[in-house]
């Protein structure tokens, strides 16, 4: 269960799509008592030494619109516009939660040019480089930091890899990637976020992401029902993402795990929280205990022609094999992965005219519900086979 002191500190960073986990495509997580609140449904698998929490999504609010470059959504009175009003009522209805209360934090919201500017659309196409995402993600700077991180918590990360089973690097690396260990952890009102994206999205091409941020808005509201936070002063990224971690409100109520056993959940401040709430998602997700993230194959010319860039995987190893694709080294000896789907991945440079191929397994599918780009999952991967490295462990991959 949420408390709402530790909560609050629970919070922040980006995300710039979808619920963190789940990003953009690179600028969009046991408790066996799910805390939820009105119009969730627990659903859990039991897997050794844990329960997989995973609750399924409520039905998106349907009233409200977002309008590119809207900066009225209050009446001279201070009543909220009639769109967003309609709004409040539904999230009330739907949430089950007091219509005075959904409008009271509406009402205290502003509107934030900054997360709006962040969020709109680049004029003129910029080419995709994963040779410079790369550099940008496994640096250095992320590798002795992941290095000291892993060292200094080593317990509670062999603790929650031997209960979840996604190996300490991944967990480590994806904290590297999102926060660099919690160093950059946003200092955006989440509120004024997600009311700025959810009804004035700057992009009206795009009227799916003011639908998503609307969702997380009533995720948000949601959890100060609950006493989980405090929807008006609680800080994370332009997004709405929070913590360590960077969870958006949705993934907050539907994966963040107690990781220490103290009864709260505290994604900023508690490592043990944000990690046990990172392999709780990934194994939600679909994160498989003992495959790599890639596959060790060598693709063929008509293995390349099968990128289909979804987040799930759809070939059998048969369909592979038969197209060209061949284990590397020979070996002959069948891997637990040729038993799972997988998914041919195309990381492209476009400055350098290249592009790189992969086979990812469910695992590295997983790591794409955290944030849709092929390039995040990547990094994620790579940093983490990097992590092992120095901290003499197998590889991931």
């Amino acid at each position: 269960m949420f408390r709402p002191t530790r909560i609050l500190q629970a919070v922040l960073i980006a995300l710039s799509t979808a619920g963190c986990a789940t990003t953009t495509s690179q600028a969009p997580s046991s408790d066996t008592k799910p805390s939820t609140g009105a119009g969730f449904q627990a659903s859990s698998k039991k897997t050794g030494a844990i329960t997989i929490k995973a609750l399924a999504e409520p039905a998106s609010i349907q009233a409200g619109e977002s309008r590119s470059g809207r900066t009225q959504f209050f009446k001279l009175n201070g009543e909220l516009n009639d769109d967003i009003a309609s709004y409040a009522q539904e999230v009330a209805t739907v949430r089950k939660i007091p219509l005075d209360v959904v409008t009271d934090i509406l009402q205290q919201a502003q509107y934030n040019e900054t997360a709006a500017k962040l969020m709109r659309p680049t004029k003129g196409r910029i080419k995709r480089s994963w040779v410079t995402y790369k550099k940008r993600n496994v640096d250095p700077a992320r590798i002795q930091g992941g290095v000291q991180f892993w060292q200094k918590h080593r317990l509670a990360l062999d603790q929650i890899s031997k209960d979840y089973g996604v190996p300490p690097s991944i967990i480590v690396s994806i904290l590297g990637v999102e926060t660099v260990y919690g160093k950059i952890m946003g200092d955006f009102k989440v509120l004024d976020a997600l009311f700025t994206l959810g009804f004035a999205y700057p992009d009206d091409s795009r009227p799916e992401r003011g639908q998503l941020f609307r969702d997380q808005l009533a995720d948000l509201i949601e959890l100060h029902y609950q006493g989980e936070l405090d929807a008006r002063i609680v800080q994370g990224s332009f997004a709405g993402a929070m913590g360590m971690s960077q969870f958006m409100p949705g993934s907050l109520i539907r994966y963040a795990v107690d990781g220490d056993g103290d009864g709260r959940i505290d994604l900023r401040n508690n490592p043990a929280d944000a990690m046990a709430s990172i392999a709780n998602f990934l194994r939600a997700h679909g994160w498989e205990p003992g495959l790599p993230v890639f596959a060790p194959v060598e693709l063929s010319n008509a293995n390349k022609g099968m990128v289909d860039g979804g987040i799930y995987p759809k070939l059998s190893w048969a369909q592979l094999n038969n197209a060209g694709a061949t284990v590397k080294g020979q070996s002959q000896n069948a891997g637990p992965w040729q038993q799972a789907q997988l998914g041919v991945v195309n990381l492209v440079d476009e400055p350098r005219n290249t592009t790189e191929y992969r086979l990812g397994t469910p695992n590295f599918f997983a790591i794409t519900h955290y944030n849709r780009s092929y390039f995040y999952a990547s990094s994620v991967a790579d940093l983490a086979s990097e992590l092992a490295k120095q901290m003499g462990y197998g590889n991931p991959n």
